[in-house]
């Protein structure tokens, strides 16, 4: 799994969240999760892969916004592990 941040100019509200939101889950396979942030200015999501950055940025391009940067690591779920009571 692969964890990438996208930093992203354009996006003024939550409609525009929910707008790249479903361009990055039609154009990047694998998807697992996608989670934007118009006050970040960035999108977060997790892959089974690391995704073709040339491919998204190109997609949300053509939805009027522009992205500016881009980060991807490898994916660590985090549980909640609770102290053993024993």
């Amino acid at each position: 799994m692969v964890k990438t941040v996208l930093k992203i100019e354009g996006m003024m509200c939550g409609m525009c969240e929910a707008h790249i939101n479903e361009v990055i889950r039609k154009n990047v396979p694998g998807v697992q999760k996608v989670k934007s942030s118009h006050t970040k200015g960035e999108s977060m999501l997790v892959t089974t892969e690391e995704p073709n950055i040339e491919v998204i940025t190109q997609a949300i391009a053509g939805t009027g916004y522009k992205v500016l940067s881009s980060k991807s690591e490898p994916y660590v779920k985090k549980f909640f592990q609770a102290e053993n009571p024993f």
